[in-house]
């Protein structure tokens, strides 16, 4: 079966190589964050990266799928905008960042159409796609290659006997390859022999980066507390319907070894039975005790009627934030930052110096480092 597949998947892209089906160009620069297996390498908190990294300086659009939305065809967020109408992941970035227009439309070329024509959105200077590495139809200015530090792509096989989505040599379309989840350990023998066996080419940059987690905020009542004030003695209930929970066990054990995971399906929705597991779950541990959840399903259980008091009182929401290893932050952010620059209609934005740029040259101890991929 993973032949099949394969070998469709491969005349698939041969004929978009070929030129004989088309990908399409924009004016407006194009960030498309992707991946080449199913689920689990942390696109949203590097999506959310690029919208911290640019809306300060350009209008910002965010066009995705919409994965398992109630709605059909082009929906652009707005009031009254509800999860079910475009996705958890969608609305979490909608409700987290309300200065940033977040649509959902499965053809993403009609997305890009309308964002960049319809009156309240065509002065839209950048659209970050999400989840569109496969979406060849559209051209990206930069295309962004995640692959989980636990589960590499050159170790993984196509679907249905492993995660991929297309070939491993699909690596070969992306500009910037970022290995996520990193763990805060990593030595730096593991980065060579990553940057070897991942063996990419000259106009390839490779990035690493780790999830960090700094607060717990209360789905419903309560107040935030620090993630390094859990104490050993507490239990926690890591509650999870997202596709590689792995690293989130990994990082909080430091902190409080006594950890329960229920785990769920990505992008799970959660029913009666499965609030009354959680309900049963929580109950049956001793005190004290918390639930620990994600931003993903945080939009998913906070309308659920279901959730018993104790629940209620005792349920916080973990945000997470990419952090890059290396010092290649300021590396990653002139690229992005110089590629919105150049291609940007907004002629303001165009001509403005580079201040971050000149910043960075400013200061000692704080150069970007680079790594060079044949010749290691």
């Amino acid at each position: 079966m993973s032949w099949l597949y394969g070998a469709a998947v491969r005349f698939r892209n041969q004929l978009f190589d070929l030129g004989i089906l088309k990908s399409r160009s924009y004016k407006v620069p194009i960030i498309s964050v992707g991946n080449i297996t199913v689920g689990g390498t942390g696109k949203t908190p590097h999506v959310e990266y690029l919208i911290r990294l640019l809306q300060d300086k350009v209008k910002v659009a965010v066009l995705s799928r919409g994965y398992k939305r109630k709605s059909h065809g082009y929906l652009l967020a707005g009031n009254g905008t509800t999860v079910a109408d475009i996705g958890d992941e969608p609305y979490q970035m909608f409700t987290k960042f309300p200065n940033v227009r977040v649509a959902v439309d499965k053809d993403r070329q009609h997305g890009i159409d309308r964002l960049t024509t319809d009156e309240n959105t065509k002065d839209t200077d950048v659209v970050l796609l999400d989840d569109a590495y496969q979406h060849r139809y559209v051209k990206p200015g930069i295309n962004i290659l995640l692959t989980d530090y636990h589960r590499l792509i050159i170790y993984d096989k196509l679907l249905p006997a492993g995660r991929l989505r297309e070939p491993k040599q699909g690596k070969d379309r992306a500009d910037i390859v970022i290995v996520t989840k990193c763990p805060d350990n990593l030595k730096p023998m593991e980065f060579r022999a990553l940057s070897r066996v991942l063996n990419l080419y000259p106009y390839q940059t490779l990035f690493f980066t780790k999830l960090r987690y700094k607060w717990l905020n209360p789905l419903f009542v309560g107040e935030k507390r620090r993630v390094d004030s859990l104490r050993p003695e507490e239990n926690v209930l890591l509650l999870t319907g997202i596709a590689s929970p792995r690293q989130m066990v990994l990082d909080l054990q430091p902190f409080t070894g006594n950890i329960v995971s229920l785990t769920f399906p990505d992008h799970h929705q959660f029913r009666k039975k499965d609030i009354r597991r959680i309900n049963e779950t929580f109950a049956a541990m001793p005190s004290p005790k918390l639930i620990i959840t994600t931003e993903k399903d945080n939009a998913r259980l906070f309308g659920n009627e279901g959730l018993s008091d104790e629940v209620r009182q005792n349920i916080f929401m973990m945000p997470v934030e990419v952090e890059f290893l290396l010092d290649q932050q300021d590396l990653f952010n002139e690229k992005i930052i110089g590629y919105v620059r150049k291609n940007s209609r907004n002629s303001i934005l165009a001509q403005a110096k580079d201040d971050h740029k000149s910043d960075n040259r400013n200061r000692t101890g704080n150069r970007s480092r680079t790594i060079s991929f044949r010749n290691n």
